[in-house]
């Protein structure tokens, strides 16, 4: 017949735009261009290792965290001890070790509950369409207002000894230290959720589901919460970083874990009284608080620029 287009021709007409949105996929082109931000490729190298090293190096390095050895005290780097010993000859490595797995946990705990609360308070108020939008940004507000480390310090000393009762010495600590420092860092995930729904709510594609009769609910779920996951996930970055830190500062304060359960922290604020004998102590856990954090402040830059929809190829 004149003018039919042969099946070949068909075949490759309906393959085309199958391949093309094969390749030029959202999440393919996030990774596209996460991959030209070179220190947040190198950091995510760096991150991967320090944990994989907290993880699986204790089966390697089995020294207990507190075997005392009085004829090895402040000992510094050697073939027996590779990060050197404390004042009670305990070694540092096999203290830092599990101390990585301690401040990274906290970190990444905190991480959860604040992103969690976060994004409830945030997608409620940008949802809502009278009075509960603002109280919620007041009481969003108020919270940003209270000076952190001050109320963090006080709640930690009101209630810890009654969670140690109840979980243990370690237990009490984590659940405490996670609970808190999560609890006072959800303000900023809260306000930028609310800004994605409040531009996400007047899209046509949300439009078009209200006008289906998806639920509230449903609208969030399936259509609004996926495109608002790009700067959830930069803040997450964040708040893992600013968690470390805090553990850190509780710990070096004093009010952290306790002696005998090694974290980065806590290791800082036993060798303060050994800077000028032993700086090798500090050393370890100062320099792996400071990769850790710098390298997750880059991998947010990165994940900040490969998730931004106004990035083009």
């Amino acid at each position: 017949m004149v003018g039919s287009i042969p099946a070949s021709a068909t075949a490759e007409l309906s393959a085309a735009p199958r391949s093309k949105a094969k390749q030029f996929s959202p999440w393919l082109d996030a990774w596209r261009r996460f991959r030209r931000h070179r220190l947040a490729l190198v950091s995510t190298v760096v991150l991967s290792a320090i944990v994989l090293s907290v993880l699986f190096m204790p089966f390697v390095w089995s020294v207990p965290i507190n075997e005392i050895d009085f004829t090895a005290r402040l000992k510094g780097p050697s073939p027996a001890h590779p990060f050197g010993t404390d004042d009670l000859g305990q070694d540092l490595l096999s203290r830092m070790l599990y101390g990585g797995r301690i401040s990274l946990a906290v970190a990444f705990a905190a991480m959860v509950v604040a992103i969690v609360v976060g994004t409830i308070i945030g997608a409620i108020a940008g949802m809502s369409r009278g009075w509960v939008g603002p109280a919620l940004m007041w009481l969003t507000d108020l919270f940003l207002s209270l000076p952190p480390l001050p109320l963090l310090l006080l709640v930690i000393y009101l209630f810890r000894d009654s969670l140690k009762s109840v979980f243990g010495p370690e237990g009490g600590v984590f659940i405490l230290i996670v609970l808190v420092v999560g609890g006072l860092r959800w303000m900023p995930a809260a306000r930028l959720v609310r800004a994605q729904f409040l531009s996400l709510r007047e899209k046509e594609f949300v439009e078009a589901a209200r006008a289906l009769g998806a639920s509230r609910l449903r609208q969030v779920i399936r259509h609004i919460l996926p495109n608002a996951l790009g700067p959830v996930i930069v803040a997450a970055t964040v708040d893992v970083a600013a968690a470390i830190i805090a553990e850190s500062t509780l710990s070096f304060l004093g009010l952290g874990f306790p002696p005998d359960i090694p974290s980065w922290g806590r290791i800082l604020f036993d060798a303060k009284d050994y800077l000028d004998i032993a700086p090798h102590w500090a050393m370890f856990p100062g320099v792996a608080i400071f990769l850790t954090v710098l390298s997750i402040s880059f991998i947010g830059d990165g994940l900040r620029d490969a998730l931004d929809p106004r990035k083009v190829m």
